[in-house]
């Protein structure tokens, strides 16, 4: 396939705002690509270059496109710059200096864009540039349209990994129905673009077979449900293993006898090098290959309790990282082992990856076991809880000691509990909400560049609207949101949003934010596009860990709903 194609596809992606016109147009440009073909171009409609655990990074600030596009075509930077103010889009931008350009293929596309993003030390940003000015003086007006974006976050189709997966599907069947079985691909194995390589060789069936995780690709996380009551926990459950609920950051740990440890989070990125405490984890295992789940939480060196999240979060800098180490000591608390020299150990109940994982890790200071405790008991749930909560952690984490690991949040497998009635407010539990937009404030919080900030959760792949914000936030606050949000304006409402036209904010911001909010209610509400609302809503941190495909969902949304009124 050649760039002019792939760019019809890009256009009318664009234009479509249906979610099954989107899938069908996916599924047709899919059916048209060549195996070799089919992951850099699911890379590309993505906005991307590979999956986000390669960190595969542009690093291409708006000004040095803004550059490219100058000696691209030879116009003078400050009226590029001008017609940049006047269009709002750097790709409309380029598009209107563009020539009629030459034609090359999606392989070669991917691989001057791959090059680019590669190149890195002395005089990278002029080889960046220059890279960037080449190219796009080769491409037709409406290839630089689309490819002038993607080097800078800018090329925003609508969709994710989830409708790419549809698409996939759709191309091989004609319909989602084997979607499913992408998904469970997917989570052992998330790159969408190599899964659709191998489904474009071999189809879904065969793609999908005897999938196990693979050291140095992170595996989606397991996620808990919501429950309040410890009764109906052991009615849903049977018998459970309870665990402490650590108020830290999820990190998955891979390591292989001979190469460096690898680190992730539970949105899949990439941040070893923030933690050189795994430069010597292998010390303290009895394996050559092992995948560990664990919470990272720091530790107060002068009193040697926990510390809070926000503290932790620190150690995500990616300067200063020795400095950081000393001022904010480690704890990882393992909890569970997914991979074990060679074996997949995903489909093992949760007792046997227990008494596995304790075999594992030798005794030691910094990788610790988490504590757990098997019963039926509602009334030994609770005391454990209580007993976690006076020692300054969150709760507990409850689990179903049949359970396999499952990634996703599905069936009454882990439960969480969580202390929020005093410090975080009434409702059963807090929400992880999306940023959508925000509106200045008046007197005082005009200094701060934000006065409400519009929030809401995910219905598959829209995001509709729950709540705004404007109270419970501390001027540090205030000031780290505008810090925040400044940087991801854009001039029009995003494909995904769903807004009453009453509640729209005079900023709009790219689904990028995710921020934790308590609240006292669920109410009904005729105007917030989830049909529900949070009542007194007030921030109590940013999520940085948690991507926005783990934002709470409208259906966890309605139990909570369904438990307030318990």
């Amino acid at each position: 396939m050649d760039t002019r194609e792939l760019s019809d596809f890009f256009e009318k992606l664009e234009k479509t705002s249906s979610r099954i016109e989107i899938t069908k147009t996916l599924a047709l440009l899919f059916g048209k690509l060549k195996s070799d073909e089919a992951d850099k171009v699911v890379y590309m409609v993505l906005g991307r270059l590979a999956p986000s655990y390669e960190s595969v990074v542009f690093n291409v600030a708006e000004a040095m496109m803004i550059r490219s596009i100058s000696e691209a075509y030879g116009v003078p930077v400050d009226k590029v710059k001008k017609t940049y103010k006047s269009m709002g889009d750097l790709g409309l931008t380029a598009e209107s200096y563009a020539k009629s350009g030459s034609n090359i293929t999606v392989n070669e596309l991917y691989s001057t864009l791959y090059k680019i993003a590669e190149e890195g030390g002395e005089q990278s940003v002029e080889r960046k540039v220059a890279g960037l000015s080449a190219l796009l003086s080769k491409l037709d007006a409406k290839s630089v349209r689309f490819i002038a974006r993607i080097p800078i976050g800018k090329l925003r189709l609508g969709f994710s990994d989830k409708t790419v997966l549809d698409a996939l599907s759709w191309m091989e069947v004609g319909d989602k129905s084997k979607t499913g079985v992408l998904e469970r691909t997917y989570e052992v194995l998330p790159d969408a673009g190599k899964l659709a390589a191998k489904v474009k060789k071999v189809g879904i069936d065969r793609a999908s077979e005897n999938m196990s995780p693979q050291v140095g690709t992170p595996v989606a996380p397991m996620l808990p449900q919501r429950l309040k009551s410890t009764t109906e926990m052991v009615k849903k459950m049977g018998e459970v293993a309870v665990e402490p609920k650590f108020d830290g950051l999820r990190v998955q740990i891979h390591f292989e006898e001979g190469k460096p440890a690898r680190a992730f989070t539970r949105n899949l990125n990439n941040i070893s090098e923030m933690f050189p405490e795994l430069l010597d984890i292998g010390k303290y295992l009895k394996a050559k290959s092992v995948i560990l789940d664990s919470e990272a939480i720091g530790v107060d060196e002068k009193t040697k309790k926990f510390a809070d999240f926000q503290t932790t979060m620190n150690r995500r800098r990616k300067h200063n990282i020795a400095e950081s180490a000393r001022n904010t000591p480690l704890r990882f608390q393992i909890f569970d082992i997914m991979f074990l020299d060679g074996k997949n150990m995903m489909q093992k109940e949760y007792l046997e990856r227990r008494r596995v994982l304790e075999k594992v890790i030798k005794k030691n200071k910094i990788f610790s076991v988490d504590e757990s405790i098997a019963t039926d008991d509602p009334k030994v749930i609770k005391d454990i809880h209580e007993k976690y909560l006076k020692m300054g952690l969150e709760g507990v984490m409850v689990k179903k000691t049949t359970s396999k690991y499952v990634p996703g949040r599905t069936g009454w497998r882990w439960v969480k509990m969580k202390e929020v009635e005093e410090a975080r407010g009434k409702l059963a539990d807090t929400v992880d909400a999306v940023v959508m937009g925000y509106t200045r404030g008046k007197g005082k919080r005009v200094s701060f560049g934000v006065g409400q900030f519009l929030a809401g959760i995910l219905d598959k792949e829209k995001i509709k609207t729950i709540t705004k914000v404007g109270t419970g936030l501390t001027d540090e606050q205030f000031r780290e949101l505008n810090k925040r949000l400044k940087k991801i304006v854009v001039k029009s409402i995003p494909k995904e949003y769903e807004v009453h036209k009453d509640l729209e904010p005079d900023y709009w911001v790219s689904p990028e934010v995710v921020v934790e909010l308590a609240a006292d209610e669920l109410t009904k509400s005729p105007k917030h596009t989830a049909g529900l609302a949070l009542r007194f809503p007030r921030l109590v941190k940013f999520r940085d860990d948690k991507p926005v495909s783990q934002a709470t969902s409208l259906g966890e949304i309605k139990k909570l709903y369904k438990l307030q009124r318990t």
